[in-house]
């Protein structure tokens, strides 16, 4: 099995990995300190284990799994949390993790859950006939052949006949990113946005090109059809409050002959006139910063989820993560960690505010909490710093 354990402690991914690697040799062990880099690998590797810390800087465990739910089911999902509150477990429940640990996780505990996860995969893979197995693999084999299909390459013996069956008449819908960075994370926006979109409109699938690219095949249900500007009007309203990046979005009119899917396509890479362009301009990134940075500072007492943040400014919490790091040069729960502390050495020279007040004035009603968190950032603990003062 392919192992990736996602964790923002070197430690803790070293121990897990050096555990896995004495207990299960032939397992492989993968290690990535945030979600961004999870995505990253996810796109390019066969999961079968996910073991996720829950709070993470920057993108948390519950945010990357809610994103893999539709693209990633097969994964079994491990959440690893030094939080045992009930609202994080019964929240990581709902989204269908396989177990729910708490740190310090013991090297028994991980191994006992590990062994239990192994049994269960290979039970699957002993249910399965070599039918299923094809099936559950098809949107993997889908987008491989189809992609080389698209673009003129040899598919063997693959026979397209089975997709076109289901697509009797079809829009090709492609998206050409503009940007420079974060390819394969715009990708993964793209892909989930309109995957989303075609599956509430109709059926239809999404793969990525060279470079830059994606496509996407959607057969629209009649009613969707008769409205189809308004299906394209959905999808670049989707695309454009989610990705925040400059990108192209061209829409075919209706097609019948899925079997010329790759001369359209080719005309539409170089400019043919069956197919309209509409470019999309991109919004102002640093606008949508500042914006948050304003709001933060306003309510940053509050419980103030990256998700949370991302929706004020109408992004992608994937993309705005990255955004929000790449302009101010640190990640969005450091950012606002930074903000609470140094408020709270100012709110700490006011001997009348008791250390509790201070905790919760600057957003933590768990005092143990805020204490840790302070005497991390500062060597010392909230009490000693405000005798300091004196």
């Amino acid at each position: 099995m392919n192992i990736l354990v996602v964790d923002d402690e070197k430690s803790i991914r070293e121990g897990m990995k050096r555990t896995l690697n004495q207990t299960f040799p032939h397992f492989q062990v993968m290690t990535v300190h945030s979600c961004q880099d999870a995505i990253l690998l996810l796109l390019n590797e066969r999961i079968h284990v996910l073991l996720l810390d829950i709070r993470m800087p920057g993108m948390n465990g519950l945010e990357l799994l809610a994103a893999l739910q539709r693209s990633h089911r097969g994964t079994k999902v491990v959440i690893i949390s030094a939080h045992s509150k009930f609202a994080y477990a019964q929240e990581a429940l709902r989204l269908g993790v396989k177990d729910y640990l708490v740190k310090p996780v013991g090297k028994e505990q991980l191994i006992r859950t590990m062994s239990l996860l192994e049994q269960e995969w290979a039970d699957d893979m002993q249910q399965l006939s070599e039918k299923d197995w094809i099936h559950l693999n098809l949107n993997y084999l889908r987008e491989a052949v189809f992609r080389r299909w698209v673009q003129g390459l040899d598919i063997g013996r693959f026979d397209v006949s089975r997709l076109a069956e289901k697509h009797p008449y079809f829009h090709l819908v492609f998206v050409q990113l503009e940007g420079k960075q974060d390819i394969s994370l715009h990708h993964f926006v793209v892909e989930n946005v309109l995957t989303e979109w075609f599956a509430m409109n109709g059926q239809g699938f999404i793969v990525s090109l060279e470079g830059n690219r994606v496509l996407g095949v959607v057969t629209l249900r009649e009613e969707v059809e008769a409205a189809c500007a308004d299906f394209e009007r959905g999808a670049r309203a989707h695309l454009e409050r989610c990705l925040n990046e400059p990108y192209q979005f061209v829409m075919s009119r209706r097609l019948t002959d899925f079997h010329a899917i790759p001369q359209e396509v080719n005309a539409l890479l170089h400019g043919g006139a069956a197919l309209v362009q509409q470019e999309l301009p991109a919004r102002k990134n640093d606008d949508a910063v500042e914006i948050a940075l304003q709001y933060i500072a306003a309510h940053f007492q509050e419980n103030l989820s990256l998700e949370k943040i991302a929706s004020i400014v109408y992004l992608n919490p994937v993309y705005f993560s990255q955004l929000f790091k790449h302009k101010l040069g640190i990640g969005y729960k450091e950012y606002v960690t930074q903000l609470r502390m140094e408020r709270a050495q100012e709110l700490l020279a006011n001997r009348a505010l008791r250390i509790t007040d201070v905790a919760k004035l600057v957003g933590y009603d768990d005092l143990r909490h805020f204490t840790q968190v302070f005497r991390k950032k500062f060597q010392v603990t909230p009490s000693d710093y405000r005798l300091e003062l004196s």
